[in-house]
């Protein structure tokens, strides 16, 4: 009885919020008219479950790539599942982190790194799972204009006098060994120690012989033997932080580099499509407890974000998602500055904007799908650096990464939306979890997630461990 009526409310609600929609629009209408207008129910376009916990409050960060979320919301997605659902934003990944676990977020935009740090015993330990990844690639690295001027008679370049990309890390060498000889430190940001763009500025600055440093127990800020110093900023901090001369560069997801390009402060110089092309980025993370304690309601969450990925992949609906996210209670920044990366596009050195259908994807390459071979490259990459301070056993990449990473909530969601049509068959992956090995990598390093030590040990810069 307790769904009916949820879904009835819904219906209603939907109603009244198209209608007063138009009536506010249009600007002709009087209040009598508007008291006296019929409310016409809309019908849910799924089958919805039995929901144990229907109020929920995410949370998220001022980036992109939280888009999921504010679709699923804003095209009423999480109303079809019989969800009444709060997005909120968030001061810093530390703060999301805490809330989740401390169950004051219901669920949460994460860095992929985020759950799988709680689990693998780097950071604050709790047992969290993502049954969604919210999207592939997004993120980039830029430097201040100084260092950009310094880098350029390094970097090839083409017929027409522009860049040839990707920009390797080589270029850079010689500017931080200038740096070095007039006694300064080179500084860097990234958002946090288990964030994906931490690993991502790491293996570009090491696959061009750059030393970013180690953690151990005693130096939690991984700048051990450093070449580069590697420092947290939040992203929306990062231009201020980069104009004022803290740092010299960074690495960040949108719209926070192409808003260095915007205020003419600092370029672009790589994306992380370059460094690892269709690399997981974000994922949607609840705690365990509450998958349990709440089933249904997982799996009809996951069930909205999926339509919500796909949607957002859909021909014609970015121009959309961009004024969505521009509004101020989701990334609040600038329209201009959004659709730079999430029409197909990145600007690069200003007034170099090329074509990157793939920088920002949602959906396609099966992008929200929790793959478990994603989960292990942060593992290797958390081993590598030392977040991770002793050798483990092959076997344990897997079992770890299986109780956080859960592809059979996500297949629960997936078999419904199939059979309400909203997904295609082929939407839906035929896998064991794991990707094929791939070279895809800036440095063309073979990665096989089943062999997460070889991986390990065949970079020059890092931890080596013994096959156990």
């Amino acid at each position: 009885m307790k769904n009916l009526f949820l879904k009835s409310l819904t219906t209603k609600v939907v109603g009244v919020a198209i209608i007063g929609l138009f009536f506010n629009c249009s600007g002709s209408k009087t209040s009598s008219e508007t008291k006296s207008t019929v409310v016409v129910e809309k019908e849910s376009s799924t089958k919805q479950l039995d929901i144990e916990k229907p109020q929920l409050t995410f949370g998220f960060i001022k980036l992109t790539d939280m888009a999921p979320l504010a679709i699923a919301k804003e095209l009423g997605y999480f109303e079809d599942e019989g969800l009444f659902v709060s997005v909120e934003a968030q001061s810093n990944w530390k703060n999301i982190l805490d809330r989740v676990i401390d169950g004051q977020l219901d669920g949460s935009h994460m860095l992929a790194g985020q759950p799988i740090a709680a689990g693998a015993g780097f950071g604050r330990q709790a047992d969290l799972v993502t049954s969604f990844s919210m999207d592939l690639n997004g993120n980039g690295i830029t430097v201040s204009n100084d260092v950009w001027k310094k880098m350029k008679p390094n970097v090839p370049k083409g017929a027409d006098g522009k860049p040839v990309h990707p920009i390797k890390a080589d270029a850079l060498v010689p500017v931080i060994n200038e740096y070095k000889s007039e006694g300064k430190a080179f500084k860097m940001g990234m958002v946090f120690p288990v964030s994906t763009h931490n690993y991502e500025i790491r293996y570009w600055l090491a696959a061009a012989d750059v030393n970013p440093g180690f953690y151990t127990k005693e130096n939690i800020q991984g700048q051990i033997d450093a070449d580069v110093l590697l420092s947290v900023t939040p992203p929306p901090q990062m231009p201020a932080t980069l104009e004022a001369g803290t740092i010299f560069g960074y690495c960040v997801g949108e719209p926070w580099n192409q808003q260095a390009v915007f205020k003419g402060i600092g370029v672009p110089v790589t994306t992380n499509y370059d460094i690892w092309k269709n690399n997981p980025e974000k994922v949607f993370v609840m705690t365990k407890e509450f998958t349990e304690k709440y089933p249904n309601t997982a799996v009809a969450v996951t069930k909205a974000l999926i339509r919500a990925g796909k949607w957002l992949d859909e021909p014609g609906n970015r121009a959309k998602a961009v004024g969505i996210l521009s509004m101020p209670e989701y990334v609040g920044a600038d329209s201009v500055v959004i659709a730079n990366s999430m029409t197909g596009t990145f600007e690069f050195e200003k007034g170099d904007k090329r074509a990157m259908p793939d920088f920002n994807v949602f959906f396609r390459h099966n992008a929200t799908y929790p793959f478990y071979s994603d989960g292990v490259w942060f593992l290797t990459q958390m081993r590598r650096w030392g977040q991770i301070p002793s050798a483990k056993p092959k076997g344990w990449y897997d079992e770890t990464i299986k109780d956080i990473y859960r592809p059979d909530i996500w297949e629960k969601a997936a078999a419904l939306l199939v059979e309400e049509g909203h997904l295609a068959k082929t939407d839906v992956p035929d896998t064991d979890g794991y990707k094929a090995p791939t070279t895809d990598f800036i440095d063309g390093k073979l990665f096989d997630g089943k062999e997460p030590i070889q991986y390990i040990n065949s970079f020059k810069i890092g931890n080596k461990d013994a096959s156990m």
